[in-house]
């Protein structure tokens, strides 16, 4: 399995730049933005601008010793000249003061307008993508942010709350968690019939019209151990996520399980498919993360757009030293601009579920 359904493939440009967000700005989200345009060349990067504040990343960029033009562009058009010249940086219209490290709810609204611009961005298609660099979420919610993370607030903007779909990618692996950010004890409770086929049309027709595979084949993770081990380790195998693989059958998707998930992760096993459908948030990030931590990507699955990021957090005992790796973010721009061509080849908006009226 490769990363993007592509292998051997001539790599496809998407026709417009990607919007990367500024994402915490005591975070590392900066400097790791600045060293993938560093990079651009060694990873055959397709154009990108970073929606931030211009003056931040410079006086960054200085602080760090980093050889990185900033170029402040007024239209996301610009940044294809831009990009070979220095980081295009779409400013967000006010100054953002931040202390690397150090947190603050004050930069809350202007973190949050970057994720608003690069959606609107790409929904009018002056951009092609969104790539999302880490948000501090506890600084967020004590700003009034009434969202668990990107992915729903991403939904909203996009029109479809409800209906996006979480996938972790990375060389070999892709998963897509059923249940997301939930307590464990909430899952068996939470885990329906309608929840796991949802997921997995969600996750069947992203694989399809952004991974350019033609029949996905999903492989749907038991809850409980042994898959249940026939009713005797746990109900829930049998009484629900079994039918739910058999309604999936029904409508043409290529499913099976459910699987044991102690079995599922091993190089032969990953062959047999193209996502693993995991119950829980652990089931489907702790593979992923073992297999290959720094090429990790999140991508959202059941919006208009394509939407990738890096798979860790803002880094705060780090930021501001110029430690960061930036591979998860180069993976996510790279992933994002393979994907974004995808669909631009499909010629088709994707959508969270199949119709079956």
């Amino acid at each position: 399995m490769s990363f993007s359904g592509q292998a051997g493939k001539e790599r496809h440009r998407p026709d417009a730049p990607l919007a990367v967000t500024m994402g915490e700005p005591a975070g590392v989200g900066g400097e790791l933005s600045l060293r993938a345009w560093q990079r651009r060349k060694d990873h055959d990067l397709p154009p990108f601008l970073v929606i931030d504040d211009p003056e931040r990343l410079a006086a960054l960029a200085q602080s760090l010793d980093m050889s990185v033009p900033v170029v402040p562009i007024d239209a996301a058009a610009s940044a294809f000249d831009a990009f070979e010249r220095g980081l295009p940086v779409l400013p967000l219209g006010a100054a953002v003061k931040a202390e690397p490290g150090r947190p603050s709810p004050a930069t809350a609204g202007e973190v949050l307008e970057a994720i608003r611009l690069a959606t609107s961005l790409t929904l009018s298609g002056e951009a092609s993508a969104v790539v999302t660099n880490p948000i501090h979420k506890k600084v967020l919610l004590d700003a009034g942010f009434a969202h668990p993370g990107h992915t729903e607030f991403l939904a909203e903007l996009c029109g479809c709350p409800g209906r996006s779909v979480m996938m972790l990618a990375t060389p070999g692996l892709r998963t897509v968690p059923v249940t997301v950010h939930q307590p464990l004890a909430e899952v068996p409770s939470s885990l329906t019939g309608a929840l796991i086929v949802e997921t997995a049309r969600t996750a069947a027709i992203g694989l399809q019209q952004q991974f350019g595979i033609a029949n996905p084949r999903l492989a749907v993770a038991g809850l409980n151990p042994h898959a249940g081990e026939d009713g005797k380790l746990g109900a829930e195998d049998g009484l629900v996520i079994a039918p739910a693989v058999a309604r999936l059958q029904a409508e043409g998707i290529d499913a099976f399980g459910p699987v044991a998930a102690d079995s599922l992760f091993h190089p032969a096993a990953r062959r047999g498919y193209d996502a693993a459908l995991c119950m829980y948030h652990d089931q489907a990030l702790i593979p992923v993360k073992t297999l290959d931590f720094e090429h990790g990507v999140n991508v959202t699955l059941g919006l208009p757009i394509v939407r990738t990021s890096p798979d860790h957090g803002t880094a705060l005992d780090i930021a501001g030293e110029g430690l960061a790796s930036p591979v998860s973010l180069l993976a996510a721009i790279t992933l994002a601009g393979t994907l974004a061509a995808n669909k631009q080849a499909s010629g088709t908006e994707e959508s969270a579920a199949y119709d079956h009226a």
